[in-house]
């Protein structure tokens, strides 16, 4: 299978590249960048975790921010506008905006893995005005309306 190219630029000391956990890994892990310090998030709040690099992707690909599902298991640490994107023409620094759901405070260390990061490719739409739109037979039940 072919690899994606995925420049990835270390702006700050001790970032650290994302890395597979496995060989068919969909998803790299992130590493927190915080300058050999940690940042504690509060039960019930979120904060803004720097990973120390910026990352150029090829047009038509984007990255997806992921929650850990480890994390978000144990802990009840998720990545709170799951999935975050990374767009092909953003080159500024990643960063993961993690919230903490559990009732106990979460401590980040420095160079601990807090998310995943997958590289999909995408299309671009172009959006046309109509009148009416076909038909179908679930029409415009939402939210539940097709299950039990």
């Amino acid at each position: 299978m072919d690899k994606v190219v995925v420049k990835v630029q270390l702006i700050s000391d001790g970032a650290r590249l994302p890395v597979y956990g496995s060989s068919q890994a969909a998803g790299a892990d992130l590493c927190a960048c915080l300058g050999n310090q940690s940042l504690t998030i509060e039960p019930h709040r979120w904060a803004m975790v720097p990973t120390g690099i910026a990352i150029a992707l090829p047009v038509g690909y984007e990255a997806q921010v992921r929650p850990r599902s480890g994390l978000a298991a144990k802990k009840g640490i998720t990545v709170l506008n799951s999935p975050g994107t990374v767009d092909s023409d953003y080159r500024g620094e990643v960063k993961v905006i993690l919230i903490n759901h559990s009732d106990e405070s979460f401590v980040i260390n420095d160079g601990d893995r807090i998310a995943q990061m997958v590289i999909a490719r995408h299309e671009s739409a172009s959006f046309e005005v109509v009148s009416s739109l076909d038909e179908t037979e679930r029409g415009s039940g939402g939210f539940g309306s097709t299950g039990v």
